[in-house]
């Protein structure tokens, strides 16, 4: 039987308190931080591997971490995830995200429907449309075919999705696999969708509006704004838009739509990059069979999440480490850091994963919690950080832990010997020598010139960033995030803190405002 507990009324929560800190410093250094690389590594699946070394544990803190995982049942929870459990207790919602991408447990029947069998469905029904618009079966209304596709949305509609395109528009370039170009809009700033459309063909571009409820009101007021441009130039929406929504929505079963792909409430936005709110652009972007090929990287990194030992669960090693950074180093922050143009937007998306999930302050029964849960995170890509924020995390007075994320080979394989070096070994060379130098630090009289050291960090390392790999990759996270929530006894898929904005700007477009809140109407010219 699972048993929901506070993180502080575990015995071995209580037990990781009371370990030695580990020197990082002494640790990392000479033949012993040698050793150390080699035995702190913990394959992943697709030929990623998680490579803690820089971590400020010890076997000591393992064993305890270990006893932490098996006091706190995170995979009694995981099973109890994908097998149907009434996770999400915030909404009284199945968490079903991992359905869309594998075979881990039961079936699950929810409104009527056989839920692994619906999400397949739309997978094949969002692959055939896609072969249609290739073959110019759907093309536009002169008979010429869409080049284009752009996706409507906002959250988990776009961050996502955009970063998961981003990560593999060269590699689909350098292979062939680029079958239409992928722009998104998501800010209701209308600069967001005036830019794109103005650099857009709007008469060879495919839109897709992503909203499961059918009222958001920035995706909304974004599609009108769409619309008001394709009108413009002659043309007739409906030829030009699909929709993706839950079969509830307004935008389900609409002829103002070339069709519908179908989502749930058991879905949350910020998981939803493998369900029909990415598979319809990515799927459209590089091909049905790349998308497949990210969802099978996604399913073979769910299963490593199976492992009750965590030296053979990355995610959950992981989890737990930042548990330990959290609640009792107490460290604040974290920083995900991609060694990976390519990867330039996938820090945005984790901020929305791992901070709209576990940033509650009540557990999942509604009670307030006496320990601290997520972290605050950012990042950028390396080695632009290097030329940004890193003074603060080489010299500032907080330690951030840090999460590098790096491949030995680029996507373009255009990679000339500049100086001696390839760009790309220019590269590696900058990620090794900061994990190390945030280790160890450096002494020096001159007290400007002094590093402290003791800076911690973990990397994942793979060959090359492949539809695979970057569903491995972003597994890994969200399953890292998932166990953290289960370990700090939160609902990690409900984002009540959202709703109060969106309250209270509705006010304010109705005129239903006084105090503060029409002050600032006023101020702002509303």
């Amino acid at each position: 039987m699972v048993n929901w507990k506070n993180l502080d009324e575990l015995a071995s929560f209580k037990a990781l308190k009371e370990l030695p800190a580990v020197d990082l410093k002494t640790e990392m250094t000479g033949e012993k931080g040698a050793e150390r690389v080699k035995a702190y590594t913990v394959p992943m699946a697709e030929g990623l591997s998680y490579n803690f070394a820089a971590k400020a544990v010890n076997d000591d803190v393992l064993a305890v971490l270990q006893k932490l995982a098996d006091e706190a049942q995170l995979e009694d929870k995981f099973a109890e995830l994908y097998n149907g459990g009434m996770v999400n207790t915030g909404e009284k919602r199945y968490v079903l995200h991992h359905l869309c991408r594998g075979q881990l447990g039961n079936d699950v029947i929810a409104d009527g429907q056989n839920k692994r069998e619906f999400y397949v469905e739309q997978q094949n029904r969002i692959a055939a449309f896609a072969k249609k618009v290739y073959s110019g079966e759907i093309a536009n209304e002169k008979g010429e075919k869409f080049t284009t596709v752009v996706q409507i949305g906002i959250g988990g509609s776009d961050l996502g999705p955009r970063a998961m395109y981003l990560a593999l528009e060269n590699w689909a370039k350098a292979n062939g696999k680029l079958k239409m170009n992928a722009k998104f809009i998501s800010n209701v700033d209308p600069d967001d969708a005036a830019a794109v459309l103005n650099s857009t063909d709007v008469a060879h571009a495919l839109f897709i509006l992503v909203s499961k409820s059918g009222t958001t009101l920035e995706t909304l007021t974004n599609e009108t704004f769409v619309k008001n441009a394709l009108k413009k130039e002659g043309l007739d929406p409906s030829k030009h838009m699909i929709a993706v929504t839950s079969e509830a929505s307004p935008l389900a079963h609409n002829e103002g739509y070339l069709d519908a792909f179908y989502m749930d409430n058991y879905i949350g936005g910020r998981y939803s990059s493998s369900s029909a709110v990415g598979g319809a652009v990515l799927s459209l972007a590089f091909g049905p069979e790349t998308f497949a090929e990210f969802l099978e990287g996604m399913a073979a990194e769910d299963k490593t999440a199976k492992e009750t030992d965590i030296r053979k669960n990355p995610a959950m090693l992981d989890a737990l480490i930042g548990v330990y950074e959290r609640n009792v180093l107490n460290y604040e922050c974290t920083a995900v850091l991609p060694y990976s143009q390519a990867l330039s937007r996938f820090p945005a998306h984790l901020q929305q994963l791992d901070m709209e999930s576990n940033g509650k302050s009540v557990n999942r029964f509604g009670e307030p919690m006496n320990y601290k849960t997520g972290p605050i995170l950012f990042g950028e890509p390396g080695t632009n950080g290097q030329h940004s924020f890193y003074q603060l995390l080489h010299q500032g007075t907080n330690i951030v832990p840090l999460q590098f994320v790096g491949f030995r080979k680029n996507q373009c394989g255009m990679d000339d010997v500049i100086e001696g070096s390839t760009s790309q070994a220019k590269l590696c060379a900058n990620v090794a020598a900061q994990i190390v130098a945030f280790a160890t630090g450096k002494d020096d009289d001159n007290p400007n010139k002094r590093f402290a050291g003791n800076r911690p960090s973990s990397i994942i390392i793979g060959d090359q960033l492949t539809p695979r790999t970057l569903g491995a990759l972003l597994a890994h996270f969200e399953n890292k995030v998932m166990f953290q929530g289960f370990a700090w006894n939160v609902n990690s898929f409900d984002q009540e803190g959202v709703q109060l904005g969106k309250v209270l700007a509705k006010k304010v477009l109705a005129h239903q405002t006084d105090g503060a809140l029409a002050a600032y109407s006023d101020l702002l010219n509303i």
